[in-house]
């Protein structure tokens, strides 16, 4: 694949312009070469074409940093917002899988934490929900505004993430748009990496607190975002949650 072909395989995959889908590879190589060992980049730069390869190589240290940050990353770079940023770079780690191969791109994948797998064309397929779709579900169920819904989506998260073990929730992101991934982090950071047990009663009670609404709102809030959590996820990983935490959250899914 040249320069051109892999420009149009990001055009044609993310609907951009040729100026667009220029900004977006280039933004998303960039990011990649600061992620990965120099090493690794210089393997990528090697199969590239040599305009897509500079961007990619590099002689740093890689810098371990997460699939929120390497989103953001390339958003800034790019000048666009998150959402469209995540769409770019699915577009062109697909251009990457088509123009180096499986074996190359799983070799990239290899040095990448758990949460980008739901960005990359190879290894374990992951189907996850859109930001705008969960939003409007919860929407849908409460009656809320946008902005009412976020702010509920968030609370409910966030207190999730302290319910659950930290290592679980690790889990619960990989199925999950980047949009919901803030609170979750916010969660364990505020509650540590062990489950922090609390009632159903608490449970709402600091989602409550944390939306600043009355309890009855707040359980309904609580059930619209955790039923819809639920349709999002895989059946195996919502027996995982579900295997946390007691009988008496059951409703709150229903």
């Amino acid at each position: 694949m040249d320069y051109e072909q892999f420009i149009v395989t990001v055009q044609h995959a993310a609907d951009l312009s040729w100026n667009e889908a220029e900004a977006a590879t280039r933004a998303t190589l960039e990011a990649l070469g600061e992620r990965i060992s120099p090493g690794e980049a210089r393997d990528l730069a090697d199969r590239l074409p040599e305009e897509l390869g500079v961007w990619v190589h590099t002689d740093t240290e890689a810098e371990g940093f997460d699939v929120d940050e390497f989103v953001r990353r390339v958003a800034e770079r790019e000048g666009v917002d998150v959402p469209a940023a995540e769409r770019h770079v699915r577009a062109v780690f697909l251009a990457l899988w088509r123009a180096t191969g499986a074996r190359e791109l799983a070799d990239v994948a290899s040095e990448l934490s758990r949460d980008y797998a739901p960005l990359l064309p190879v290894g374990p397929q992951v189907e996850v929900v859109s930001g705008e779709a969960f939003l409007a579900r919860v929407e849908e169920r409460t009656g809320l505004d946008r902005d009412g819904a976020a702010r509920a989506v968030d609370a409910v998260l966030a207190t999730l993430a302290e319910r659950l073990a930290g290592g679980e929730v690790e889990d619960l992101i990989v199925h999950l748009p980047l949009a919901l991934h803030e609170p979750l982090r916010r969660g364990v950071a505020e509650g540590g990496d062990k489950a922090k047990r609390m009632s159903v009663d608490e449970f709402v009670h600091r989602v409550a607190e944390r939306e600043g609404i009355p309890l009855e709102q707040a359980q309904d809030h609580a059930r619209a975002v955790l039923a819809t959590l639920r349709e999002a996820l895989p059946d195996a990983e919502f027996r995982d949650i579900d295997a946390q935490l007691p009988a008496e959250y059951d409703p709150l899914f229903a």
